[in-house]
């Protein structure tokens, strides 16, 4: 991958942030985004934006674009022949928490990363990677099914075997082990993707890109005007705690971010607003939050 090659996903990273704002502002009745323009020490840098409204308690959009003398120990654990080599990468990731307890959370990445080597005689690296996942809280099958559906409908023009290959990926690595629960209904989730070559998969990033308000904004429209109470806002900020625990104990993105020297409120944007923990809580037996527990289990949600 030659530098006008990652220049050009660099501008269409940058044109989708633009994009998703501007629909998530028109849903939560144009509320505008703040935005934080930062500059990376090392290099690049990105904008920060996030949307505290009426219907999104917090939505964050981050795009980046940042260079690094070497690559920290997440991105190199699994790739020893990487380590000493220089980086350049870029991406947007997002997470939405919706005030309304019957909107599920959620979130959708996409991003490139390639290596710099410091002598001619190294090999570089390039790959793709991204998805997105949904996390209900009180889940609807309709909601869970539209958002596959939007998912395989993705994937089914770059080969029949991508949705099912990266339907199980996102099951496999949005997965809590030491709760032995997922974090969500899933999606997608790729990483390391070159095989296609530059082009097709560039066209895979953008469509994927693409796909996440066609599948999320429906869902939000649907449930925006639900009544709640305060025990349904409990239970939310309860379930929250998982998606903190998720964050901060696995996510691969959250510890490349903080160990490459980024911008501390951008990686950690991805958090909720508010969030409580109750000591050994479990949902009355029957209730509509036991009802989730059902859920948080791989499933083929189109046929099952």
């Amino acid at each position: 991958m030659d530098a006008a090659q990652f220049n050009q996903v660099v501008q269409f990273f940058t044109d989708l942030q633009d994009d998703i704002c501007g629909q998530l502002s028109a849903v939560d009745g144009n509320q505008p985004f703040h935005q934080d323009a930062w500059q990376h020490g090392n290099g690049g840098g990105g904008r920060t934006r996030v949307l505290n409204g009426n219907v999104f308690e917090q939505a964050g959009v981050n795009f980046s674009h940042v260079k690094g003398d070497s690559l920290p120990q997440a991105a190199t654990e699994k790739r020893p022949e990487m380590a000493g080599q220089g980086f350049e990468a870029s991406g947007v990731s997002l997470v939405v928490h919706p005030d309304n307890p019957f909107i599920p959370t959620s979130h959708a990445n996409v991003r490139l990363f390639r290596t710099l080597p410091k002598k001619p005689e190294d090999k570089s690296f390039w790959w793709f990677g991204g998805g997105f996942d949904l996390t209900p809280f009180y889940p609807f099958d309709a909601d869970i099914k539209h958002w596959h559906q939007v998912a395989y409908e993705t994937c089914r023009p770059f080969g029949s075997d991508v949705y099912p290959r990266f339907k199980a990926w996102c099951d496999d690595y949005f997965y809590l082990k030491h709760r032995d629960e997922t974090r969500g209904v899933g999606g997608l989730f790729f990483d390391d993707l070159n095989e296609w070559g530059f082009e097709k998969s560039f066209a895979f990033i953008k469509a994927v890109g693409q796909a996440y308000t066609k599948a999320y904004l429906p869902i939000v429209k649907k449930h925006r005007n639900s009544s709640f109470d305060k025990q349904h806002k409990a239970f939310q900020k309860y379930r929250r705690g998982r998606y903190v625990e998720f964050n901060l104990v696995y996510d691969r993105g959250t510890l490349f971010g903080l160990q490459s020297g980024g911008r501390t409120e951008s990686i950690l944007m991805s958090l909720p607003p508010e969030v409580s923990y109750r000591y050994n809580y479990q949902p009355k037996a029957g209730s509509q939050e036991a009802k989730l527990m059902d859920y948080l289990k791989p499933r083929d949600w189109l046929n099952d």
